[in-house]
């Protein structure tokens, strides 16, 4: 009976959550300002988010709800002869989360994490995606053009399976940026830092945090 008990309080408590009322503003998540440029071990990418979460999403992080943003990098190449070839595709997740104990907000990356001292701080550092490996240099043959991809989502299949069926129908909880897509030509000249990269933005753009460190923020 306990055990019955637990479950059925777990079972309400997501259901309240869904069906809240709404909150007054809408979540949202677009991107700017795209950048692919060269690193010791390859091409990085560096982005800029926009992140709103609603006051459905904020409170559900309030009361220890962990939501998982995914960031989904593509790079491919055009042939006229057959379809697209894939060059690359990277994803990377991020747990936002808050631990009552501590009050604070966490962005927790594998066993990586750092901890703010409030919602705004931890969406910040959030939105800005900095020097991100996405593919090996051997990868991409200089002079020819690709076109690369990125975008950030609330990955609700992280989630708990008792929340994922409502969630998926509710339209406060499902929130991703379009696909940001631009033109890239690598160059036999390009250097440390992007020099010789040519990036040309071709749809409204959509980041990985900038600096999440191993252990507590002192």
């Amino acid at each position: 009976m306990p055990c019955c008990r637990k479950r059925l309080s777990a079972f309400f408590f997501w259901l309240w959550l869904l069906i809240a009322s709404p909150g007054l503003q809408a979540a949202d998540i677009s991107a700017r300002n795209p950048l692919l440029s060269v690193g010791d071990e390859g091409y990085v990418l560096s982005a800029d988010f926009s992140v709103s979460l609603n006051a459905r999403l904020e409170d559900a992080v309030a009361r220890g709800v962990g939501l998982y943003f995914v960031v989904d990098f593509e790079l491919s190449r055009s042939r006229w002869y057959w379809l697209d070839e894939q060059v690359a595709s990277r994803s990377q997740s991020l747990l936002l989360s808050y631990h009552a104990l501590t009050r604070q907000y966490r962005l927790s990356s594998g066993a990586l994490h750092q901890s703010f001292a409030s919602l705004d701080e931890a969406l910040r550092i959030l939105s800005r995606l900095r020097n991100w490996l996405v593919f090996e240099k051997s990868a991409v043959h200089a002079e020819q053009t690709y076109l690369a991809a990125v975008r950030m989502r609330l990955d609700l299949s992280q989630m708990p399976k008792t929340f994922q069926v409502n969630a998926l129908a509710n339209r406060d909880w499902n929130l991703a940026s379009e696909w940001a897509r631009w033109t890239f030509t690598p160059s036999e000249s390009a250097q440390l830092g992007g020099a010789g990269t040519q990036v040309v933005p071709v749809a409204p753009p959509l980041p990985l945090p900038a600096a999440v460190s191993s252990g507590e923020e002192k």
